[in-house]
C-alpha cells in the first residue's frame, strides 16, 4: 500500500485511516484528481490542481490547504514510493452526519500512489444504456460520488471492454467511465464539448491544445460510423480504440498524431 500522506503526515499505508463518519464514504461528499508521476514528479500538477478547486467549488467545500502545499504533500508521497507511477488526491468534506448535510468538520485530504496499472496498447469500449446528465449537479466535478461509473464498467467488462461510453441526455457523446473520447467525423478529428456533460479531462485539454481538434456536439450513432477513435486520460495517456461493442476498428493517422502530440509533451515539461 505505499506510504501516504492523511491531513498533514506521512503515514504507512497499512496504518492510514479515516473517519467512520466522513462525509467521502458516508454518501460520497469529495472528489479527487488521479496524475501520473513523471521522472519523479507529478504530472501537470497546475491542470490538476486548477480542477480540483473547480470540483470543490462546484461541491461547496472549503479546503484551507494552499495549491503550494498540495504540490509539497505531492511530492512528499512520490518520494516516499519511487516505485509507483500513479498518484491520487482525494478531498472530502470531513466527517459529518449520516445523512447529506454536513457537519462543520474540517475537509479531509489524503494523498496516496500505486504501480501502473498496465493498460494495453489499444481498448475495447462498449456504449452503455445510462446517460450522462449533462444538467446536473455533478456535471464537470470528479466527484468521488462514482457508483454510477462503476456500474457501467462493470457492464464493459462483462462484455470484455475496458470502458464504457455514455450518451448525455440529448442522445450527444459525451464520455466513458473515467476517459474522454475523440472521434473521426467527416474526416476531422471531434471531441464532445464540456457542454456535453463531459469532464474537462487534463489529457484531453492537451491534445486540444496541440493538434487540429473540433469541439462539436455529435450524436452518439457515430461510434457506428467513424473509422477511428481513442480515449485520453491521465493513466491511459492517449489510446486507440480497437473495437465499439461489436465493431472491430484500426488506429488511423488522427490517433497517431494525437500520439506524438502527446508523448512530445511530456517528452518537453512534467507541467505543460
Amino acid at each position: 500500500m505505499g506510504t501516504w500522506w492523511i491531513n498533514g503526515e506521512l503515514v504507512p499505508g497499512d496504518e492510514a485511516s479515516l473517519s467512520i463518519t466522513d462525509h467521502g464514504l458516508t454518501v460520497g461528499d469529495g472528489c479527487f484528481e488521479t496524475t501520473t508521476i513523471v521522472r519523479g514528479v507529478p504530472f501537470a500538477m497546475r491542470r490538476h490542481l486548477a480542477r480540483l478547486r473547480h470540483s470543490l467549488n462546484g461541491l461547496g467545500i472549503d479546503l484551507a490547504m494552499t495549491d503550494e502545499a498540495l504540490r509539497d504533500a505531492a511530492q512528499m508521497v512520490a518520494d516516499a514510493n519511487p516505485e509507483h507511477h500513479v498518484l491520487r488526491f482525494t478531498v472530502t468534506a470531513g466527517p459529518g452526519p449520516l445523512g447529506s448535510g454536513r457537519g462543520d468538520s474540517a475537509a479531509s485530504v489524503f494523498i496516496g500512489s500505486s504501480p501502473s496499472r498496465g493498460w494495453p496498447p489499444s481498448a475495447a469500449v462498449v456504449t452503455v444504456p445510462w446517460p450522462r446528465n449533462e444538467r446536473g449537479a455533478l456535471a464537470g466535478i470528479k466527484s468521488t460520488s462514482y457508483a454510477e461509473n462503476v456500474v457501467a464498467l462493470a457492464h464493459a467488462t462483462a462484455r470484455g471492454a475496458s470502458e464504457a461510453i455514455f450518451a448525455n441526455t440529448i442522445g450527444n457523446l459525451c464520455e466513458g467511465t473515467g476517459t474522454n473520447i475523440f472521434v473521426e467525423y467527416e474526416g476531422r478529428l471531434v471531441t464532445p464539448p464540456l457542454s456535453s456533460g463531459c469532464l474537462a479531462g487534463v489529457t484531453r485539454a492537451l491534445v486540444v491544445e496541440s493538434i487540429a481538434v473540433e469541439e462539436l456536439d455529435v450524436p452518439v450513432e457515430i461510434l457506428r460510423t467513424t473509422t477511428e477513435a481513442f480515449l485520453t486520460s491521465s493513466t491511459r495517456d492517449v489510446m486507440p480504440i480497437d473495437r465499439i461493442d461489436d465493431r472491430s476498428m484500426v488506429s488511423g493517422p488522427l490517433t497517431a498524431a494525437a500520439m506524438t502530440a502527446f508523448a512530445d509533451l511530456v517528452a518537453d515539461s512534467v507541467d505543460p
